[in-house]
């Protein structure tokens, strides 16, 4: 049996609200760690008081618009709401960032992340559409494509991994591809992450001097740094040829990583008419000892080392 806490009720209530904070700390810490590596507070500029006080603003911002999210994702269960966020944008455009922050707070089951590979040898035989339509969102899933479909009006056209004839082709069934979609019930938010020509340069730069982030650099990727007005050509023909009115084209200006996720996101949370779904109040059932059970220790030998 269970021994009673012999410390007074008001020191109980002192250290659960202790605990509560702690835990509501190590939360915040996560976006701390990610703000961290974007080491955008590095260097003597990194300290001023004006960027101090913005970096304040920027997560008592972010933590709000996060609880917005979390209301969106309620109301996407409570109604069935299907919704696809399409992100698209140069290399180092802040794409993985702003779903990063987007997806932070919110359970995983429900806002799921599409980030699909190159195709294989089967899939490029297949209906062009048909490797993204397994990831569609069913009812009551919300579900953001790091790059979409989109990619043979991008990288396909611009590194020639596809024909004159498969790019108008594409052109000519997106736009009854997503009004399918959007008849069906899908709702579709389509962004794309705008940077200038010296930003990239710097982001690139960035990722070639720092070893957590060399990862994040393909031979595709500077391939398509050497190829930069011929992308510039592809995303103005691919604005132009794809903009519906049931599926619009949004251009987030992103040379300001920071404020390009705040927009980001409040845009999106101003797409989509949710409103906050009551939930049933939560009695925490007391827990049921019995004497004949005791625990068994663990094997020292099963043990991860507390080396921290």
């Amino acid at each position: 049996m269970k021994e009673p806490d012999p410390r007074p009720d008001f020191e109980l209530m002192a250290e659960r609200q202790r605990r509560f904070e702690e835990d509501l700390i190590d939360a915040y810490d996560e976006e701390l760690e990610m703000e961290v590596d974007d080491r955008i507070i590095d260097g003597p500029a990194g300290f001023t008081p004006e960027h101090r006080e913005a970096r304040r603003q920027y997560f008592r911002e972010l933590f709000r618009l996060q609880g917005e999210l979390v209301k969106l994702q309620d109301w996407i269960v409570a109604t069935g709401h299907r919704l696809v966020v399409i992100f698209e944008g140069r290399d180092a455009a802040g794409k993985g960032g702003a779903i990063k922050r987007i997806t932070q707070r919110l359970n995983p089951r429900v806002c799921r992340v599409a980030a699909l590979p190159a195709p294989n040898n089967r899939e490029r035989t297949q209906w062009y559409f048909q490797r993204y339509v397994s990831h569609l969102p069913a009812g009551g899933e919300m579900v953001l494509f790091d790059r979409s479909w989109y990619n043979r009006a991008g990288v396909e056209r611009v590194m020639n991994f596809c024909t004159d004839e498969e790019y108008e082709e594409f052109f000519r069934s997106v736009p009854e591809f997503e009004k399918m979609l959007v008849r069906s019930g899908v709702q579709i938010l389509k962004y794309w992450f705008s940077i200038t020509d010296e930003e990239q340069e710097l982001r690139f730069q960035n990722r070639i001097h720092d070893p957590l982030k060399q990862w994040k650099l393909s031979p595709m990727d500077l391939e398509s740094r050497r190829r930069w007005e011929a992308y510039t050509q592809a995303k103005e023909v691919m604005l132009q040829r794809s903009h519906i009115p049931e599926a619009p084209w949004w251009v987030v200006q992103a040379v300001d990583k920071k404020r390009a996720r705040l927009n980001c996101i409040h845009h999106l949370l101003s797409q989509v008419p949710y409103h906050e779904i009551e939930h049933p109040h939560i009695e925490l059932p007391s827990r049921v000892y019995h004497e004949d059970y005791s625990r068994q220790p663990v094997p020292d030998a099963m043990i991860v080392p507390e080396v921290y």
